[in-house]
């Protein structure tokens, strides 16, 4: 494993750890440190990256990464009742250009992904993202993505990667991995109604905050189908932040924030979880260790009863409707529904993988009235493309 590009944690942070008490997290993770250098990454599960680049945002200076304030925040923090492992691999520094340090960032992740081990990215500019993707292509698979963001980060004026623009060079960039893009939290005055038209016929998923806000549980069967989760800080209110600069007034506050970021966490499928665009502000450095904490804790509540193991685990329900039958399951361990999209006779699809889609029991409900759910429809037409 490649592990050349990691700098340890600062020795203020240490310094700062040996005042917590024994039952602190900081105390009960292992630590790259000057004097021990990486730690053993058997039995890990879970890995703190930390990366000071933000080249990519005109509007953000290379000071504004403050990763020592959240690490202090986090590491005060008491961990619950955990029995998974967790490592603090230090920061990767900026490279002498953008591309050096994706990739230096998409190396680590690959080798993280290969031994099973989910990395949680601190950054940091949001394009890192793109980053992290990259990662993805060793592993040889579609990628879900997911990201939390006021904005959908698509290019202007062709401009391609950016902290506000990576988003057009995933979906555009070979080799294409991305199956699918969900955008959790959008505003709508952020996005022009060309880009609200590409997302749609794209087929990705979207919503809008006012709906995440008004019903916080329905995106949780988006992070059941994701791969890699990007959150924007930006997405959350200026208020919660401690009126940061490039902040807005409105956006999720901390308790929805740190909701979404649990729902990541106890999704079986996600396998790779960033934080972008921290503010230099204690409040911000509060939020962030308990956005991180959240996820942590979501990890730790995984249900495993995703993909099927068997079908004695779950309840198959038939919807019949005038020129269909839907199938959905229910699971008898966590209580989660799943709908059925069938395969395409004669069709040589590469998304066999994605014939299951998370889904809510209100879905079900509205399909025993004769409603489909719009993202069964969607996912139907990604695979005759």
């Amino acid at each position: 494993m490649n592990l050349e590009f990691l700098t340890p944690v600062s020795h203020t942070v240490l310094a700062h750890k040996e005042m917590l008490p024994s039952q602190a997290i900081g105390n009960s993770i292992r630590i790259h440190t000057k004097t021990d250098g990486v730690p053993e990454l058997d039995s890990v599960q879970l890995a703190i990256i930390g990366v000071k680049e933000s080249r990519s945002d005109s509007e953000v200076d290379i000071q504004a990464v403050d990763l020592n304030a959240i690490r202090k925040e986090f590491y005060q923090l008491f961990q619950g009742n955990w029995p998974s492992n967790l490592v603090d691999l230090g920061d990767i520094e900026p490279g002498e250009s953008l591309k050096d340090t994706y990739f230096a960032l998409s190396s680590l992740v690959t080798d993280l992904l290969k031994k099973s081990i989910v990395p949680i990215v601190i950054g940091g500019s949001q394009d890192l993202t793109f980053a992290m993707y990259r990662a993805y292509d060793a592993l040889e698979q579609m990628v879900n993505l997911t990201s939390v963001d006021s904005k959908f980060d698509l290019s202007v004026n062709d401009e391609l990667i950016s902290s506000n623009a990576f988003m057009s060079k995933i979906i555009m960039e070979q080799p294409n991995n991305l199956f699918n893009c969900s955008i959790v939290g959008y505003q709508t005055y952020f996005n022009a109604q060309e880009e609200i038209d590409l997302i749609e016929k794209l087929f990705f998923d979207a919503y809008r905050l006012g709906e995440v806000t008004n019903d916080i549980t329905v995106v949780e069967p988006i992070f059941r189908d994701t791969d890699l989760v990007s959150l924007d800080l930006t997405a959350v209110k200026a208020a919660e932040l401690g009126y940061a600069s490039n902040t807005y007034p409105n956006g999720f506050d901390g308790r929805e924030i740190c909701a979404i970021s649990r729902y990541a966490g106890i999704s079986d499928k996600v396998t790779a979880f960033g934080l972008f665009n921290t503010k230099r502000t204690i409040q911000c450095a509060q939020l962030s260790a308990q956005i991180i904490w959240y996820f942590i804790e979501g990890y730790n509540f995984r249900k495993k009863d995703y993909p099927f193991i068997t079908n004695a685990n779950y309840t198959k329900y038939i919807v019949p409707l005038e020129d269909m039958e839907l199938c959905f399951f229910k699971s008898h361990i966590s209580g989660r529904w799943w709908l059925e999209v069938p395969q395409i006779e004669n069709l040589d699809n590469k998304f066999k993988r994605h014939t299951l889609l998370p889904c809510t029991h209100s879905e079900y409900v509205e399909a025993s009235k004769g409603t489909i759910p719009e993202r069964w429809w969607k996912a139907y037409k990604k695979m005759l493309v």
